[in-house]
């Protein structure tokens, strides 16, 4: 048998303006099938009902997945009110109606309650595991879901225009683990109404923004061509937030080889002020060598690139 083509070394980031009905895995598999690469995955999910920007991770770039997923997301989003479904958003089946329908003055005053840390209760149909099993999968058995309220992180929620009567389009920007589904709901039931999420689309995610994202299609036409144009960006850019720590040759080639490190000293090591478990960007050269957490006395790599 013929031995099976391997995939491209790349390394780096392709940020993707997400189609609607394709899932966040299926994107991922054809941007890898487009670029050739060897390695794939992306730095936040997006249901199949949502577009915008998915951030995919090529190569060594999959090693920083986690930072991308830790930072802040954008979306715009619509609210129709007066109905609920049971999946939140347009696909599920209408669970409450209500002829309740919020002005605009009455829904610009609410917004302040889900600024900052809120309790929010994840939809049944969401992913959470309940005793190893997934919450959508005893949800459409018509097995009970029990998911406790739990902290988010709400840094802005803005009206962006109110287009009829039944509807609201909104902005929000928050952290990791918050549900775009369950803020609409809660803010339905807020202005003494019931409502869902009928359309949704994520503008930012970190450093990752719309302005840079491209489409499937265009992505489809470069081809190969796409690794080597101005689309694929550098391992480095999901760690915009993270120090950087510059190492001499040899320090770099012993964390290279997974060993831990003296902390380096002098005045050119700006680290001082770094707390033991920081995470920083070791460097080499100009190189991105590792991400490497600060010990006591010590740096030790937790992940090391292979660039």
């Amino acid at each position: 048998m013929a031995r099976r083509r391997k995939g491209l070394p790349l390394h780096g980031w392709i940020v993707l303006d997400k189609p609607l009905g394709m899932s966040s895995s299926q994107a991922v598999g054809a941007v890898r099938r487009i670029t050739g690469a060897a390695k794939a995955g992306h730095g936040g999910t997006l249901d199949p009902l949502a577009t915008g920007v998915l951030p995919v991770a090529l190569g060594e770039a999959t090693k920083t997945v986690q930072w991308a997923m830790d930072g802040l997301k954008t979306y715009r989003f619509r609210v129709r009110w007066g109905e609920a479904r049971s999946t939140e958003d347009a696909e599920g089946e209408i669970t409450a109606t209500s002829a309740a329908r919020p002005g605009e003055a009455a829904i610009r005053a609410v917004l302040p309650r889900f600024h900052g840390t809120v309790l929010q209760r994840p939809p049944i149909y969401s992913a959470l595991k309940i005793g190893g099993r997934r919450a959508y999968a005893l949800a459409r058995a018509d097995e009970p879901v029990e998911l406790a309220p739990r902290p988010i992180e709400v840094h802005a929620l803005r009206l962006l225009s109110v287009p009829d009567d039944d509807h609201a389009d909104l902005e929000a920007e928050v952290g990791k683990g918050t549900y775009v589904r369950s803020l609409a709901r809660d803010l339905a039931l807020a202005l003494g109404t019931v409502g869902h999420l009928v359309a949704l689309r994520r503008t930012a995610v970190g450093p990752f923004r719309e302005a840079a994202a491209i489409p499937l299609d265009k992505l489809e036409s470069l081809g190969h061509r796409a690794a080597a144009s101005e689309h694929l960006l550098p391992v480095e850019t999901a760690l915009d937030d993270i120090p950087a720590l510059a190492l001499t040759e040899a320090e770099a080639d012993r964390l290279r080889h997974g060993i831990a490190i003296p902390l380096p000293t002098g005045p050119t090591r700006p680290h001082a002020h770094l707390q033991p478990g920081a995470i920083v960007c070791a460097t080499a050269g100009g190189k991105l060598v590792a991400l490497a957490e600060i010990e006591a006395d010590r740096l030790r790599p937790v992940r090391v690139m292979n660039l």
